[in-house]
């Protein structure tokens, strides 16, 4: 089990994502004179800023998943941040901060694609170099050609599905996956073990 999700978490991972990107006071600016009380603001700037180092890279995966490019899924991010950011200053709830992220940035992301109706890369555009040093030549052809495989698997799977495999990969539980993409616990574990038996199938078919 545990093999079968560090494939499933390299595949999902090992994408061409930048490093995290500046997050300065300045994005703020337009939100703290609006607010009285100016000490929370930077208290909760300094948290927020915080937090952007933590989820940044995760939720920019989960972002350009959604088939937006990786510049919009930036954009996405950032407004996730922001919407978090009034959040927290207007003294919302703080339960389980991570997935109200997630769930802020699937929304905004859907609504992305629909706004610029962007297409899904095709697979066979992606690209089959790998950096890892350690493997000889011949051992990182295969693993490059079974990574480019299961992308291919994970792209041809209902939304849903994918998103929850993504998600579930990123670490959240099935209750937290169930809350930010709206849907029961039940379809959750169901759409999991529907796309884990998905990839399974095809390395089998694959290898006779």
């Amino acid at each position: 089990m545990r093999r079968r999700w560090i494939v499933i978490s390299v595949v999902l991972h090992n994408e061409c994502i930048p490093m995290a990107s500046s997050f300065g006071q300045s994005r703020f600016a337009i939100l703290v004179p609006a607010i009285a009380g100016q000490g929370r603001a930077r208290a909760v700037e300094t948290e927020v800023l915080a937090m952007f180092d933590l989820h940044h890279a995760a939720l920019l995966r989960y972002a350009v998943s959604f088939g937006i490019a990786v510049q919009d899924g930036e954009d996405v991010v950032q407004e996730s941040f922001l919407a978090l950011f009034r959040h927290l200053v207007e003294e919302k709830p703080r339960d389980n901060l991570r997935s109200w992220l997630f769930r802020v940035t699937h929304n905004l992301a859907l609504k992305r694609r629909g706004a610029y109706s962007r297409e899904v890369p095709e697979a066979d555009n992606v690209s089959l170099e790998c950096t890892d040093p350690a493997p000889g030549p011949e051992e990182t052809l295969l693993f490059c050609e079974r990574r480019l495989h299961l992308r291919r698997v994970l792209q041809a799977m209902p939304a849903i599905d994918r998103a929850c495999l993504q998600l579930r990969a990123e670490g959240l539980r099935y209750r937290e996956i169930a809350e930010v993409i709206g849907i029961s616990l039940g379809s959750v574990a169901a759409a999991v073990a529907r796309s884990i038996e998905r990839l399974e199938r095809s390395e089998v078919s694959r290898g006779q």
